[in-house]
C-alpha cells in the first residue's frame, strides 16, 4: 500500500474551518482569493485573519488567478501566506521575479489535466516551482474554470507527471473518501487536495473529513 500522502484541505472559509482541518491532520489549508468561477473565494481581509492563526508547520496556500508577478507579489505581502498556488498559466520569467521579491515563499503551479499535453506543460513548469498541483479545470473556457470543479481527470496522465516532473505533486479533482485510496495507490502523489469532497452545502463537514482521513489511514 502506498505511503499516506500529505493532505491539503482547500476552500477554507473561516478560522473555525482551518482549525478543524488542522485537527484532523491537514498539512496545508487552501485560501481562495477572487476567481472567475468556482467555489470558495473569500475576501483578502479574511485570508489575512485565517493565515495568521494557522499553526507553524501547516502550509497556508493562497490560490490566485493573477498572471503577473507584480499582482501576485502584492497579494502575498498583504496576506502573509507561506505558499502561492498559481491556478492559471504564468509567464516563465515571472517565477524568477517571485523568487527575488518573495524569498522563502513556496510556489506551486496548477496544471489542469485535460489531455496528455499536460505532461509536457508540467515538466516545463516544474523547472521553476517547488511543487505542482494537478486539477481538472479548463482555463480555455470563456469563463475560466480554474479549480473546484469536482471532476476526476485521467489518473494515468497524473501518474506520468509524478514520475517525470522531479517535483512533489499534489493530486486534486473530484477526490472523496470513496475514491482517494484508489487514486493514491494508482498515482502515488506527494499530496492530495480536496474541497467539495469534504463539504456539505458549502460548509466543511466533519463526518466527511473524518471519513476522508480514515480512507488514507
Amino acid at each position: 500500500m502506498t505511503q499516506r500522502p500529505r493532505v491539503k484541505i482547500c476552500c477554507i472559509s473561516s478560522i473555525e474551518e482551518a482549525r478543524l482541518a488542522v485537527r484532523y491532520g491537514a498539512s496545508a489549508v487552501g485560501l481562495v482569493s477572487a476567481m472567475p468561477s468556482g467555489p470558495g473565494p473569500i475576501p483578502e481581509e479574511l485570508i489575512i485573519e485565517i493565515a495568521a492563526v494557522v499553526p507553524p508547520g501547516v502550509a497556508t496556500f493562497l490560490l490566485t488567478c493573477k498572471q503577473t508577478p507584480e499582482e501576485v507579489i502584492d497579494q502575498q505581502r498583504k496576506t502573509k501566506v507561506n505558499t502561492l498556488q498559481l491556478v492559471d498559466s504564468f509567464p516563465p520569467d515571472g517565477y524568477a521575479l517571485l523568487r527575488k521579491h518573495l524569498p522563502g515563499i513556496r510556489i506551486v503551479q496548477v496544471i489542469h489535466v485535460r489531455d496528455r499535453q499536460a505532461v509536457e506543460e508540467a515538466v516545463l513548469a516544474a523547472l521553476h516551482v517547488d511543487a505542482l498541483l494537478l486539477d481538472s479545470g479548463n482555463p480555455s473556457l470563456k469563463v475560466k474554470e480554474l479549480g473546484g470543479t469536482g471532476r476526476v481527470h485521467d489518473w494515468n496522465v497524473s501518474k506520468e507527471i509524478c514520475q517525470r516532473s522531479g517535483k512533489p505533486v499534489f493530486l486534486a479533482g473530484g477526490l472523496n473518501a470513496g475514491n482517494v485510496r484508489e487514486a493514491v495507490d494508482h498515482v502515488s502523489p506527494y499530496g492530495v487536495d480536496i474541497c467539495s469532497g469534504v463539504r456539505t452545502d458549502g460548509k466543511l463537514d466533519e463526518q466527511k473529513l473524518a471519513a476522508f482521513f480514515a480512507a488514507l489511514a
